[in-house]
């Protein structure tokens, strides 16, 4: 059975709001966009290259998928690292507003009832399914007992407000540590495995 796994770059205070530029998502007034890169070094970038090209391929919610798709399919030739995996393998993109046929080569939405999608997918052939970005689909997942591991990068920053990735549901969730390194910016690489994973 593939694993589903969560990748995310946030900060100290659990946000994962536009992390790689300042208009990136501005939604409730957020004005930090562009938080997350001034913590990359080479640790980080060789974790994120690890992560993409080790999928077997991405689920994708429809904000995540947009700005996506619009840069990947023409990225430059200093990118092809990460744009080679990204364009070819299949992409599932949990929307109720997009319609198919999907602009992206190998994108395909997932149905009315993602959980369902995603149950059907894991049951496949294939490597893990990575989620990148797309935090209200990670929400979702890990609602449903689907994710099976959470990859971060936690930035030493705090921002104090913004789209966190974490719901304040009340539910209890217990994780276990896998793995964990500390970058020379100080930001944390950690991944922890759901209980069920």
């Amino acid at each position: 059975m593939r694993k589903v796994i969560a990748n995310e770059w946030m900060t100290l205070d659990g946000v994962v709001q536009s992390p790689s530029y300042a208009d990136e998502d501005a939604a409730g007034g957020f004005t930090h966009g562009g938080w997350h890169a001034r913590y990359f070094d080479d640790l980080s970038m060789t974790w994120v290259i690890d992560n993409v090209r080790g999928a077997g391929g991405y689920l994708l919610g429809r904000g995540t998928y947009e700005i996506f798709a619009a840069h990947w399919p023409d990225a430059p030739q200093d990118q092809q690292v990460l744009a080679e995996p990204l364009n070819a393998l299949p992409k599932y993109v949990a929307s109720t507003t997009l319609a198919e046929p999907l602009g992206w080569r190998n994108a395909r939405l997932l149905g009315g009832d993602a959980g369902a999608a995603v149950r059907a997918l894991k049951k496949e052939e294939g490597g893990d399914l990575h989620v990148i970005g797309s935090p209200g689909l990670v929400q979702t997942l890990l609602a449903l007992g689907l994710l099976d591991e959470l990859r971060l990068m936690i930035d030493p920053l705090v921002v104090g407000g913004g789209k966190r990735l974490f719901r304040d549901d009340g539910a209890l969730r217990s994780l276990r540590l896998a793995d964990s390194q500390v970058t020379s910016t100080g930001a944390i690489i950690a991944t922890y495995a759901t209980t069920g994973g």
